[in-house]
Formats: structure tokens, sequence, C-alpha cells
């Protein structure tokens, strides 16, 4: 079971993000504040739950949640301030959209540009030892899912319904036959081997 809060007598959030490490397509991050009582044995860090459980998690927090919001951060703010800076803009984004004004920020990882006026605490893989933090990872999760489906629909051979973006063979084969889209990282080395140009 994981833990419910750090600081029960706050208004804690909790903030995660998805698609950090992924060859295309935005960054998303969530901020979920539950309450401070809440229990759900099923909760997990996403990256340990079945696609199913995912989306019935997400119809659950969402529920429950005194309040969530998701955040996201195009490829070319990513190119621009690159993926660190962005993924904590996505955190700030959610955070920004959340109707109760969180006390607290409970942050997945050990590093994070400060939100205004909001204190926070950065833990390391948060996401499997606070449970709104294991929830902020499967709304960011779920929603960058449901994101990349739709851009497979526009560009089938990258195979995003699949690898959600990430460096697979098969998306790393489709970049060298097809080029580039307007949804890839031009900052990241796409190819795998150290160039970042194209000979297109």
């Amino acid at each position: 079971m994981l833990l419910p809060y750090l600081h029960k007598e706050l208004i804690e959030a909790g903030c995660d993000e998805a698609g950090r490490g992924c060859l295309a397509g935005a960054v998303y991050a969530a901020s979920v504040i539950l309450p401070a009582d809440y229990k759900n044995e099923l909760l997990n860090d996403s990256k340990k739950l079945t696609e199913n459980q995912r989306y019935k998690l997400r119809e659950v927090i969402e529920r429950d949640a005194l309040a969530w919001a998701v955040g996201v951060v195009l490829p070319e703010e990513i190119d621009k301030i690159n993926i660190l800076n962005a993924s904590f803009l996505a955190m700030h984004r959610a955070i920004d959209r959340l109707v109760l004004r969180p006390q607290h920020l409970l942050i997945d990882g050990n590093r994070f540009n400060p939100y205004p006026d909001i204190p926070h605490t950065t833990v390391v893989k948060g996401d499997g030892k606070y449970l709104s933090i294991a929830a902020a990872s499967v709304l960011a999760k779920t929603y960058r899912d449901d994101y990349m489906n739709r851009l497979h629909e526009e560009y089938p051979m990258y195979d995003w319904k699949d690898n959600k973006g990430y460096p697979t063979k098969k998306h790393r084969d489709a970049i060298h036959r097809y080029g580039v889209t307007p949804y890839h990282r031009m900052s990241f080395n796409l190819l795998g081997d150290g160039q970042l140009s194209f000979d297109f």
C-alpha cells in the first residue's frame, strides 16, 4: 500500500510526467490532489500496471480526486528548452490548471524547477511510494497514450500505437526510411547513431 501523504495537515498535490524518453510527441504531466485519508490498493506506479488497469484507474482517480489536471509541452517547445525543463514546465502547467490550490507539491524524481510560492519535495521513484504521485503517473501516461494513438492515425508507419514514440527498432527504422514528422523531437538522437542530421 502506498503512502497517502507526506504532510497530512497540508493540501498536497502529487506530480509526475510521461514521455520524457520518447523521440516523438509531446511530454505530458499530471497533478493530482487526493483526500488525506484516501485508500486504493490497486493504485501503483503506472509502469507496473497493465494498460487496462491504467484506464480503469483513471476513471477512479478522476472521480475520487479533490482536483486533477494535465499539462502538455509540445515537441517544438521541447527542442527549444530541452526535455528536462519541458518536463518541469508540463508539471507547472498541470499545477496551473488545478481548481484547488495546493500547499505542498510531491514531485516524482530528484530535480524540479520550483513552482512560485508553493514548497515542494522531490521523491525518487515517488510513483511507487505515494498515492498522489502514482495517480498523477496514471493520468499522465493514459492521456499521453491517447494522444500518441491519435498521431498514429496520421503517421501509421512509425508504429506509435505500440511504441508511443519511444525509440524502438521499428520506430528508428521508419525514421531512417521515411524521414521525420512535425512531431519528432529534432534535438534528440533520432537514429540512435550519434547524429542529429539527415541526408534527405
